[in-house]
């Protein structure tokens, strides 16, 4: 039987770029080349797609020199109706080569332009099937107030929190500062559509907020104040349910802080001290059936297709979601591979079972 052809598709034009380019290189290294043929696709921080090579290594994280897709000269041509798969990469000289049919393409894009449901669009209108969320699932899970609003409206429990825009507050000042002064501190500010925790900063001090403001609103035009919750920070990582049945709900992931004020990105993906990443986390039975049911709850809510990595803050007697993120890493130290490990599937097996459901789907 000939091997189903995959389009890994990576980098983007999002802030998290390189931690897309990293994930592609975990998946790249670890995608099963016995059932699956790959094709390589970046996509350049100015969104051009190019042909990149399919070579893990090349996108490494290291400290001194974070992944990138780099324009080489080539074009990757999509299909220019649904009649067609196949995909052409135009290289430099003008010569078209054809890379055969795609049967799915596999958009390991964090962030806006990718996993906020552009691409998911891009896709459905070109009719290719692809891993992950669909168009809306994508869209809410990206937009931070809008997951916690619609989880809130589902009943699943979410920390307290503001949003408003720099227009808002510029407009009524006084309004939004007693809003986000009655969540009391500490708080997190958050960039609404950013994750990586990018533009996150944590406000200990009042006189840190603008500062903290400043920050995320250099990543969106709507930024979050949440209140901190005293407690421990836990994930799972949830699957689509094959043919109708429940979502899927590893093992919980603890993230303990030892030396930083919080998970921030150079220990989620630097690998910086301060941080052990705990997988199975030490819950007890009835807690960790609760989390996964809390977990498998808000995976419906928010529309229930592919995958997600559901964070938690758990105070020793109440789970509170924090984010659902419908395109966690697959880097080496990411949580989201780890704890289906943990829960006995290869990383291998992981990577086939999302191909596998995008196919089915």
């Amino acid at each position: 039987m000939a091997k189903a052809a995959v389009a890994v598709l990576f980098g983007g034009r999002s802030s998290e770029h390189s931690i897309s380019s990293a994930t592609a290189g975990g998946v790249l290294r670890a995608i099963d080349r016995d059932r699956f043929r790959v094709i390589p696709v970046g996509i350049t921080r100015d969104g051009a797609f190019v042909l990149e090579d399919d070579d893990p290594d090349k996108f490494a994280l290291s400290p001194g020199a974070l992944p990138e897709v780099v324009d080489n000269g080539t074009r990757v041509r999509w299909p220019d109706s649904t009649l067609s798969r196949e995909l052409v990469v135009e290289h430099a000289d003008g010569r078209r080569e054809s890379l055969g049919d795609v049967d799915v393409v596999f958009p390991i894009l964090h962030g806006r332009f990718g996993e906020d449901g552009t691409v998911q669009g891009f896709l459905e209108l070109l009719g290719l099937p692809y891993v992950g969320a669909g168009l809306l699932m994508s869209a809410i899970g990206m937009d931070k107030h809008t997951t916690k609003s619609v989880l809130k409206a589902a009943g699943v429990p979410v920390v307290p929190w503001v949003a408003f825009t720099r227009a808002e507050l510029d407009r009524d000042r006084d309004l939004w500062e007693r809003r986000v002064r009655a969540l009391d501190l500490p708080a997190f500010v958050k960039p609404a559509r950013a994750g990586s925790s990018v533009g996150v900063s944590k406000v200990s001090e009042w006189n840190e907020l603008d500062a903290a403001l400043d920050a995320a609103f250099a990543e969106d035009v709507t930024v979050l104040v949440e209140q901190a919750v005293v407690g421990r920070e836990v994930e799972c990582g949830v699957l689509e349910g094959r043919d109708g049945a429940q979502p899927r709900v590893s093992v919980a992931g603890e993230i303990v802080i030892t030396g930083r004020d919080f998970y921030d990105f150079e220990a989620k993906y630097l690998d910086a001290p301060g941080i052990e990443l705990a997988c199975p986390a030490d819950l007890h039975d009835g807690e960790l059936a609760e989390m996964q049911r809390i977990a498998a709850r808000a995976f419906d809510a928010v529309g229930g297709e592919g995958l997600a990595r559901v964070d938690f803050f758990f105070t020793g007697t109440e789970f509170f979601v924090n984010e659902v993120n419908t395109m966690p890493g697959f880097t080496p130290i990411s949580m989201f591979p780890k704890c289906w490990i943990a829960s006995g599937m290869s990383y291998a097996d992981l990577i086939s079972e999302l191909i596998d459901l995008a196919r089915v789907r």
